[in-house]
């Protein structure tokens, strides 16, 4: 296929759910974070076991949201990172495609592709941080559709040598063409929640889903849903997931997750993996980002 290239198949060559986990590793989402802590612990994810490192795309801070992301851009991070492990996927959790030109995109994505040797999966997205869209002069209510036309240019730059290409973005008349390309004819895109499209769109147009934890009761709804409209393409979700000193300890909600013991974890991630999820980005909250891997890959990803 087309969009599969090395990440792609080191999360979705197996019948089984894989497991990623994203930065800011050390926690560090306000300010920059130590980036020889966040590398050293990047290449320790890799070596217990997680599939993927996930970084997010925050183009500014906004301090009433509270959240930094990782702060570096998520292009040069994502290289630094490629120099620094082997062969875990790297993927982007997510990049806002409406404050971004897509022939940037395209180019950016594609390089880092080729410099992590075909590691790169896209999740991308449409912003949730109200002041940016006047920052960037994009009309909120302009969302869904430039999502939709920026998919459709990176979609041709990708697998079409010198298109053709008229858009809101801009008009490509089949004299210019983006380099480099890819490993593969398209990259693996991953429309993260709604993106203000129907699930019909993301099935039609993506390659896979992406989205925000879903309690059980509400996840095979989603999932039914999904099925009907994506056939067997992948379905993601984040999962932030507080290891609790007591293994045997209940689960206790969290934003986006819980805080349990690794016994509780691991039948949980063992009922998703059945109801039909084929990725996990778990996002680890404790004191000790080493150790949290460790455990969580030996106590749940090679016993699920």
């Amino acid at each position: 296929m087309g969009h599969e290239n090395a990440g792609y198949r080191r999360l979705f060559s197996t019948d089984g759910i894989t497991f990623g986990t994203g930065f800011p590793l050390t926690g560090a989402n306000e300010s920059p974070p130590d980036v020889d802590e966040e590398m050293r612990l990047a290449a320790r994810a890799e070596a217990v076991g997680f599939d993927a490192l996930w970084a997010r795309d925050v183009p500014t801070y906004w301090p009433k949201f509270g959240d930094a992301g990782q702060t570096f851009d998520v292009w040069p991070w994502l290289t630094q990172v490629a120099a620094r492990t082997d062969d875990i996927a790297l993927g982007t959790a997510s990049v806002v495609l409406t404050l971004r030109h897509p022939l940037h995109v395209a180019k950016a994505a594609a390089s880092v592709d080729r410099l992590s040797d075909g590691r790169l999966v896209l999740g991308v997205a449409t912003g949730d941080r109200d002041p940016e869209y006047p920052a960037f002069d994009v009309d909120p209510s302009d969302r869904g559709a430039l999502f939709r036309e920026s998919v459709a240019v990176l979609r041709s730059v990708w697998s079409e040598e010198f298109p053709v290409v008229d858009s809101q973005w801009g008009t490509l008349d089949g004299d210019l063409s983006v380099v480099p390309d890819p490993t593969t004819e398209t990259l693996p895109l991953f429309p993260t929640g709604h993106a203000r499209q129907t699930v019909e769109w993301i099935g039609d147009h993506g390659d896979g889903w992406l989205f925000y934890h879903l309690p059980e009761d509400t996840l095979d709804a989603y999932l039914a849903d999904w099925r009907d409209a994506g056939g067997e393409k992948p379905f993601a979700m984040v999962v932030r997931a507080e290891l609790a000193d007591d293994h045997d300890a209940g689960p206790e909600p969290l934003h986006q997750g819980y805080c349990a013991g690794v016994e509780w974890f691991r039948d949980y991630f063992r009922r998703l993996d059945r109801t039909g999820v084929d990725h996990v980005l778990v996002s680890l909250e404790n004191d000790d980002p080493e150790r949290a891997l460790s455990v969580f890959a030996e106590e749940i990803i090679e016993r699920v």
